[in-house]
């Protein structure tokens, strides 16, 4: 069978931009395809932007793609550039178009007119807050490994770093680009499943975060609209340390939070923790679960030792009327993984520590899904 256009077209059809995980055709990024006599195929592919991070593995895709033709030399792939306005018809196309919803859906935050997607009745994302009532707990390596976890179940994942003065979700993540951007529609990069914005990503290294409050809420409504999302399943922030501004905001930006609590066994962690609780009960946002962190160490000599004490997980959960989901042995592997950007849910999933954040995601996800069904198209008269 002879290579023709239509061959190479649909062979390219399942080919995906890696950032925006649709088909590079439908995308309008396929702008050519050449059939020569030697038996190569000459293509032309647009970017989003110049200089695109991830051009080499686009180079990948789309040459695995043609090479499988039977009859195919060679595949001879050269790039251009997309326009300032494809850029933005891209843009409306993916994101929406925020002059087209001016005034619609603002009770819970906008920027520019955009309403928050995830506030909306009919979306299909679940916003889990994770929360502590003080620093030092662990929160973010929770939040880091629950988020890995639930990617490796087939869950689409977003985590937004909504802890701007500490912020560590893109070190513990090991994302090594910045977001692109089309168009003013931030497109946040990816690693192990997990797409993540973080204010890390818009500050020079080592400089500290010195704002007031309505910055910090303008940081996170952009974050919640400007972000190229594409309605995960999960929506996973890692809350500050605390019930400060950051916690309001986004009590109010995110009506269908619901909120887990990370604490660790000695007592009086669980009682700070007690007040990250109270103050979701006060703006109505459920706590559904408890995570206990670092419960105990296993010496060489495989003996358990409990160096925080013991019980204050399971005795907050009592309190509050909600489940302990899972306690998370102290490991070294879990400190250095976000260190160095390998979670060790992503690199060690055998692990005693990554089983336990599976079976964390496996209640979160099935067991503690709300049963509430949310339809737009549903209305009380």
């Amino acid at each position: 069978m002879a290579v023709t256009h239509d061959l190479v077209v649909d062979a390219l059809r399942p080919v995906e931009d890696p950032e925006l995980h649709r088909s590079i055709v439908d995308l309008g990024m396929l702008r050519d395809v050449e059939i020569r006599d030697d038996g190569t195929v000459g293509i032309l592919v647009a970017l989003t932007i110049a200089g695109c991070p991830l051009r080499s593995e686009i180079t990948r895709r789309v040459t695995d793609a043609v090479e499988t033709i039977h009859g195919v030399a060679g595949v001879d792939l050269d790039f251009t550039v997309m326009t300032d306005d494809e850029r933005e018809q891209l843009r409306k196309r993916l994101h929406g178009d925020p002059s087209s919803t001016a005034g619609q859906g603002q009770a819970h935050g906008h920027a520019e007119g955009r309403a928050i997607p995830f506030a909306e009745p009919g979306s299909k994302t679940r916003p889990l807050l994770i929360s502590s009532g003080k620093g030092g707990v662990g929160k973010s390596s929770v939040t880091t490994n629950l988020a890995v976890a639930l990617a490796q179940q087939g869950y689409s994942v977003g985590v937004v770093d909504a802890d701007i003065y500490g912020y560590s979700i893109p070190r513990m993540l090991g994302t090594d680009r910045d977001p692109v951007v089309i168009d003013q529609m931030l497109v946040p990069p990816e690693q192990w499943g997990v797409r993540c914005i973080s204010i890390g990503y818009f500050v020079p290294e080592n400089q500290a975060v010195i704002w007031r409050g309505p910055m910090l809420h303008k940081a996170l409504e952009q974050f919640l609209t400007d972000v190229f999302w594409d309605d995960p399943d999960f929506l996973i922030v890692d809350m500050p340390p605390g019930t400060g501004d950051i916690a309001l905001s986004l009590s109010q930006y995110l009506p269908r939070g619901e909120v887990y609590v990370v604490t660790t066994p000695q007592p009086a962690a669980q009682k700070v923790a007690r007040l990250s609780a109270a103050m979701a009960e006060k703006v109505n946002l459920p706590v559904r679960g408890i995570v206990e962190n670092m419960s105990w160490f296993t010496g060489d000599d495989q003996k358990r030792y409990e160096i925080f004490g013991s019980g204050g997980g399971q005795l907050l959960a009592d309190e509050l009327g909600v489940p302990l989901l899972g306690q998370l042995p102290l490991v070294p592997a879990l400190r250095e993984g976000g260190d160095d950007g390998r979670p060790i849910t992503a690199v060690d999933p055998d692990s005693e520590v990554s089983k336990a954040f599976h079976r964390i995601a496996e209640q979160i996800a099935v067991e503690l899904k709300p049963k509430k069904v949310f339809s737009p198209q549903l209305k009380v008269i």
